[in-house]
């Protein structure tokens, strides 16, 4: 069973560490993050921490049994019930289920936690996993996309009240 934890300050050092050590696997299937991420993490996790006090964003640390940090699942653009969905988890716990149980957790934490009325996410062509997580949980394909120049698909999924 695994846990979402909201995105806290005290996460950060978990947070560096755990994109660090995945780092080249998540490179693999999503453009990387570059290294002025890292150089200047401290500062971007503060911006996100305010961002998210605005009810603009939600970052949440998907957690497991033994409260590793294990993988990301966020909720970015919110604006009038809605908001994009973006996931990653870590290479130790992926293909055994954390990023369906954490998808189906933050829609249920978005409809009534957060109020939203529905959520899009986008994958790319060659990322068949993801797109496999959001089709597993109650996505629908909406229309097709480029993401940093690569041919995908826009997915979007209303939520009900009960998530």
């Amino acid at each position: 069973m695994l846990r979402l934890e909201r995105l806290r300050a005290d996460h950060g050092d978990a947070l560096l560490a755990f994109e660090r050590e995945n780092r080249s696997y998540f490179a693999r299937s999503v453009p990387d993050r570059g290294d002025a991420y890292f150089a200047d993490f401290a500062d971007r996790h503060r911006a996100l921490l305010a961002e998210q006090d605005t009810g603009a964003i939600h970052f949440h640390l998907v957690m497991d049994t033994a409260g590793e940090l294990i993988g990301r699942v966020n909720l970015v653009d919110v604006a009038d019930g809605a908001a994009d969905l973006g996931y990653r988890i870590g290479e130790r716990a992926a293909g055994r289920g954390a990023a369906t149980g954490a998808v189906r957790e933050v829609c249920r934490l978005a409809a009534t936690d957060y109020g939203l009325s529905v959520l899009t996410a986008s994958v790319a062509l060659d990322n068949p996993a993801s797109a496999a997580v959001l089709e597993r949980t109650g996505f629908t394909v909406v229309g097709e996309t480029v993401l940093d120049g690569c041919p995908g698909v826009t997915y979007r999924r209303a939520l009900l009240p009960e998530g």
